[in-house]
């Protein structure tokens, strides 16, 4: 490729440049800088004709800090939050800012993504806006380590948690935890009625669970509740790594478990039914079917 010299320019300096391109001085300043003598619009008392049930912020990216009970014991990951409050008729906005500074006083020390904290943020947020209530939804993926079955090889698979915690001062909390993560399933109406092979498929799990107000983190890693009872039900676990010997074993396990969409739903809604602190649950199975276009999905709502 030939390169072409360009001719030497002069260019003007920066503020002039700024200028050609549509800068311009500042105006007369007429209006206080000082907050206490501004205008608190959010603070205007009047009747706004409805109350809303939720003003916030939301698609806020931010680092949180993850604790489980099993490698790696803590990691980091981004989330993305979403804070919210009720308001009443009589108010006409909240006060946005109050949000980033309670999640910035909190990121100090590091936020962790944990139910205890998140708990106290909300009540504590509820307190700041002067709101009767409060509500955090967190999301992030959650990285955990899966061994070969065979080689015993070690690498990370991950999932996507959701979080969300609603704090009433007369009712008090409201706990939802939700997962999202991958399985292998075998067909077993193929496995059936062919004379050999089955097809099978990559399945998703989707999982959002109500937990009682009293769940504790010390009694259970809901983390890996919610990941075994997808899993476990599944007809393989899905793997980082995979040496033949390793492979041979789990493709074995697909066919000797193999598992309608329907399956699948009804046995991971009965391992969340035998959990004391589950109150509901909404679970969604969908498998990308392989021998066709389109997906096969399954949900169970219950409430106990």
């Amino acid at each position: 490729m030939n390169s072409k010299h360009s001719p030497q320019k002069t260019l003007p300096n920066k503020q002039e440049r700024h200028k050609l391109f549509g800068s311009v001085a500042p105006g007369p300043k007429t209006k206080p800088a000082n907050k206490h003598q501004m205008a608190d619009l959010q603070n205007t008392k009047k009747d706004f004709l409805f109350e809303l049930d939720a003003v916030g912020i939301t698609n806020v990216k931010h680092p949180v800090v993850i604790t489980s009970n099993t490698n790696p014991e803590k990691q980091t990951s981004i989330a993305s939050f979403t804070f919210t409050s009720s308001l009443s008729q009589m108010n006409k906005g909240t006060n946005m800012s109050r949000f980033m500074e309670q999640l910035a006083e909190y990121a100090q020390q590091g936020f962790t993504a944990n139910i205890a904290t998140v708990k106290r943020f909300v009540k504590e947020l509820a307190d700041r806006l002067n709101q009767k209530d409060a509500t955090m939804q967190v999301t992030f993926p959650w990285f955990y380590e899966r061994k070969g079955p065979s080689s015993d090889i070690a690498g990370l698979n991950h999932a996507d948690l959701t979080m969300t915690v609603s704090y009433h001062v007369e009712s008090g909390y409201q706990i939802t935890v939700g997962m999202h993560v991958l399985v292998t399933t075998l067909c077993p109406c193929s496995k059936e009625i062919s004379e050999y092979s089955a097809h099978n498929q990559r399945g998703n799990v989707n999982m959002e669970v109500v937990l009682a107000d009293s769940f504790d983190e010390e009694q259970a890693d809901w983390k890996l509740v919610l990941l075994e009872a997808a899993e476990s039900n599944a007809s393989a676990r899905l793997h980082p790594i995979l040496k033949r010997p390793d492979e041979k074993m789990v493709t074995e396990q697909a066919y000797e478990n193999p598992r309608f969409v329907e399956d699948m739903a009804r046995l991971v809604a009965s391992d969340l039914y035998e959990l004391p602190y589950v109150k509901e649950f909404t679970i969604t199975c969908q498998n990308e079917e392989s021998i066709h276009m389109h997906d096969a999905i399954a949900t169970i709502r219950y409430t106990k």
